[in-house]
C-alpha cells in the first residue's frame, strides 16, 4: 500500500533461516501483520539453540560438533549437519597418515584452547601446602612414630612414601616453564589427534604415588583425547590396592582396574592392558609419575603425522626423597637421548654435537636409539603390527631395549619430544622381588640378543657372564615365534642399526685375543677402573667383584688392553704411571702408539712396548718394573668366568 508516495506496508516473502535473514527481520517495521513471522523465527531460534546445547553436552560428539561449528563459522553461515561418529578419527595405519584428507576426513585449521581443556579441573591448592608447585617437601621434627613410618616407607617402596603421603594427590607443578616455542605451538585438526588409552601397571605401589599419577593424567589430558585410564594390578598384596582402590576410582568415570591373579610382571600386565584398550593410541606410564600440562598433545601430533613413530616424553626427575619436580627450563642448553652399552645396560647421553648443531629449533623432536620403556606412546595398530612385546620375557628388564631394536629394524622410528614433559620417580633399585631371582633379567636380555643382535651378540656375552651361561645352556626358552616375526616383517640387520641409527658408537672386536676380568696371580686381586674424569680414569687393584663396568678388559689383535663397555678406553703409560684414556686407534686404522701397546701371552707378563718394562702390582697400585717371570705379582690372567 502506498499513500503519497510512501510505502506503508508491503507483503514480505518468507525468509530462510540464515544470519542475513535475522538482520532483515530485525529491520522490519513491527506491525500486526508480521509479528507472527518474528514469533516463528524466535521459536525456531530457541529450538535450534536447545538442539545445539543437547549436542554439545553429549560427550560422545562434543569434539566433532565443535569442529563443525568452527568450520561453518568460516563460511559465514550456520549449517547443522550430521555429527561424525567416533570412528571418524583416522585410525593408526602401518603407512603414514595422509596430511590432508578433505573436509569429510578431518577439518582444516587448529584446535582451540577451549577444546584442549582436561576432563577434570584441578582443585585450588594452598601455595604453602606440602610439595605445592612441585617444590621439595622437607620433613623436620619427626616423632618416634613418624620416624618409624618414614623408615618403613623406604624399606617397602625405596622412596620416601612418608613425604609422598603428605603431598596432595592433586598438587599442581607451578607455572608452565617450557620453552616459548612449546607454549606457542598449535596442533592441526588434520590429521586429527587420536584419543588414547593410558595404561598404568602397578605391583604393590604406594597408594599416594599411584593415585597422583592417575590424577595428573586427568588434570592434563584434553577431555576428547582421554578415552580411558586402565590400571593393571600385577597381583598386588597391599590391602589399600584392593577394595579401597576400587571404590576410589569408581568416581573417576574413565578409570578402570584390571587384575592379574598371579604375578606376570610388567610385560604380561602391559599386554593385558593393551588387549583391553579401546583407543587408537596406547600410552604407557609407570605408576609413580606426574604429567606436566600439555604433555600429551605433542606426542599425539607426531603419531598423527606418522603412526610408525614411537614417541617418548622428555622425562623429568621427581626426587625420591623430597618429591621435588625437576621443572623444564625455557632455554635448555642440550637434550639427552637413550642408548645402551655393550652389556645392554640402558642409559642417557647428551645428543651428539653434530646432531645438536643441526637442530635450529631446540624444541623439535629428535631420534633416539633407545627409550627407557616406562613412558611412551604408540599407535595400537603399529604396536600389534610389530609384535607387541615378547610375551616370554619375565617380570621386567630388557623389554625396552628389545622394543627399541625391533621398532628401528622393522620399519618404525623412536623419538623423544622435548615439548612433552612427564616426571618420574627414579629409584636406586626396585623394591620388588623377582619370583625366580634376578637371573630373569639376564634371560630376557639373552632373548633380545638371540633374536635381534646377529653376530654382535658375542660382544654382549663377553661382558655378561650370566647371560653367556644362559646362552650356553639354552635355558632362554623358545624363540621360534620371535624369529618368525622378524622374518615376516622383513626386518633389517643389527649391522644396519649400528650404521644408520648409532653410527657414532664404537664396535669392539668381535673376537679379541683375551677378555674377562684380569687377575693378578700374586695378590689374587683384579684390575679395577675408578670413576671417569675428563674422559680418563684411574686403574688399580680391588677384590674381584665381577662387575664388568669396572673389571672387564680385553686384549685386542692390536696389542691394546681395552676397557670398552660404553666408551673406548685403553690402558696407557703416561709419565711412568698407568691410566685409562681414550684409545688412539678409534678409527680402525691400526695405528696404535707405543704408549698404548703391550705384549702379552696367555697367563704371563704384560710388557709395555714403549719402555720394555712390565706391569707389577703392589698393594692396590700398579707400576712399571723390570720384567721378571718368576715374580707372581707380574703375572696376569684374563678370566671371563669371574665376571657376573
Amino acid at each position: 500500500m502506498e499513500v503519497g508516495g510512501v510505502v506503508l506496508f508491503q507483503k514480505q516473502p518468507f525468509l530462510p533461516f540464515y544470519p542475513l535473514s535475522l538482520f532483515r527481520v530485525w529491520a522490519m517495521p513491527l506491525t500486526h501483520r508480521n509479528v507472527w513471522r518474528l514469533r516463528l523465527l524466535l521459536f525456531l531460534c530457541i529450538l535450534m539453540l536447545g538442539f545445539m546445547y543437547w549436542l554439545l553436552s553429549n560427550t560422545e560428539v562434543q569434539q566433532s560438533m565443535r569442529k563443525e561449528l568452527a568450520y561453518t563459522t568460516r563460511h559465514a553461515t550456520v549449517h547443522v549437519t550430521s555429527v561424525y561418529s567416533d570412528n571418524s578419527t583416522p585410525r593408526g595405519q602401518i603407512a603414514p597418515s595422509q596430511e590432508n584428507e578433505g573436509p569429510m576426513g578431518c577439518l582444516p585449521g587448529y584446535y582451540y584452547a577451549a577444546e584442549l581443556q582436561p576432563r577434570f579441573q584441578r582443585p585450588h591448592q594452598d601455595a604453602g601446602s606440602p610439595g605445592a608447585g612441585g617444590r621439595p617437601y622437607q620433613v623436620l621434627d619427626l616423632t618416634a612414630e613418624d620416624e618409624m613410618e618414614l623408615k618403613m616407607g623406604y624399606v617397602k617402596y625405596n622412596f620416601n612414601a612418608f613425604v609422598s603421603d603428605r603431598i596432595s594427590l592433586h598438587r599442581d607443578l607451578g607455572p608452565d616453564t617450557r620453552p616459548p616455542e612449546c607454549l606457542a605451538k598449535k596442533f592441526k585438526r588434520c590429521p586429527a589427534l587420536s584419543p588414547v588409552s593410558v595404561i598404568i601397571v602397578f605391583h604393590n605401589e604406594a597408594f599416594s604415588t599411584l593415585l597422583r599419577t592417575v590424577h595428573s593424567v586427568l588434570y592434563t589430558v584434553p577431555r576428547f583425547l582421554l578415552h580411558e585410564i586402565i590400571l593393571v594390578d600385577d597381583a598386588s598384596t597391599n590391602e589399600d590396592l584392593k577394595k579401597t582402590l576400587d571404590e576410589y576410582v569408581r568416581r573417576l568415570e574413565v578409570v578402570r582396574v584390571l587384575r592379574q591373579p598371579a604375578r606376570k610382571g610388567l610385560v604380561g600386565a602391559r599386554l593385558l592392558g593393551a588387549e583391553q584398550a579401546k583407543a587408537d593410541v596406547l600410552v604407557f606410564l609407570d605408576a609413580h609419575c606426574e604429567c606436566w600440562p600439555g604433555w600429551l598433545e605433542p606426542l599425539l601430533d607426531r603419531i598423527a603425522l606418522d603412526d610408525t613413530l614411537v614417541v617418548s616424553p622428555d622425562i623429568a626427575s621427581i626426587d625420591l626423597h623430597t618429591f621435588q619436580f625437576q621443572q623444564p627450563v625455557p632455554k635448555p642448553s642440550s637434550h639427552a637421548r637413550g642408548i645402551f652399552d655393550w652389556s645392554l645396560a640402558f642409559m642417557y647421553e647428551p645428543l651428539p654435537k653434530a646432531l645438536e648443531d643441526m637442530r635450529t629449533d631446540k624444541t623439535q623432536p629428535f631420534p633416539t636409539p633407545a627409550i627407557a620403556g616406562g613412558l611412551f606412546a604408540i599407535s595400537k595398530s603399529f604396536f600389534q603390527h610389530i609384535g607387541t612385546y615378547d610375551p616370554d620375557m619375565q617380570i621386567w628388564g630388557g623389554e625396552n631395549l628389545e622394543m627399541s631394536l625391533r621398532v628401528w629394524m622393522c620399519g618404525g622410528k623412536l623419538e623423544i619430544v622435548p615439548c612433552s614433559v612427564v616426571g618420574h620417580v627414579y629409584r636406586i633399585e626396585s623394591p620388588h622381588t623377582f619370583p625366580e631371582g634376578r637371573s630373569v633379567v639376564s634371560r630376557n636380555l639373552v632373548r633380545l640378543a638371540e633374536v635381534w643382535m646377529d653376530e654382535y651378540k658375542m660382544l654382549f656375552y663377553h661382558r655378561h657372564m650370566e647371560a653367556a651361561r644362559i646362552f650356553k645352556e639354552k635355558s632362554y626358552g623358545d624363540l621360534s615365534q620371535r624369529h618368525q616375526l622378524r622374518e615376516q616383517l622383513g626386518c633389517k640387520s643389527f649391522s644396519w642399526y649400528m650404521k644408520t641409527v648409532r653410527p657414532d658408537f664404537f664396535i669392539p672386536e668381535l673376537n679379541p685375543r683375551f677378555y674377562g676380568a684380569v687377575l693378578n696371580s700374586g695378590l689374587k686381586m683384579c684390575l679395577d677402573v675408578s670413576e671417569l674424569d675428563d674422559g680418563k680414569a684411574q686403574v688399580g687393584l680391588r677384590k674381584c667383584h665381577g662387575n664388568p663396568d669396572m673389571q672387564y678388559f680385553e686384549y685386542t689383535s692390536l696389542n691394546e688392553i681395552r676397557h670398552n663397555i660404553d666408551s673406548e678406553l685403553c690402558l696407557s703409560v703416561a709419565h711412568s704411571t698407568l691410566i685409562l684414556e681414550p684409545c688412539v686407534d678409534q678409527d680402525g686404522e691400526r695405528n696404535v702408539p707405543p704408549h698404548q701397546a703391550f705384549s702379552y701371552e696367555k697367563d704371563s707378563l704384560l710388557r709395555s712396548q714403549k719402555f720394555g718394562l712390565c706391569i707389577e702390582a703392589l698393594n692396590y697400585a700398579l707400576f712399571l718394573a723390570s720384567c721378571n717371570s718368576e715374580e707372581s705379582t707380574q703375572v696376569w690372567v684374563f678370566m671371563p668366568e669371574l665376571l657376573k
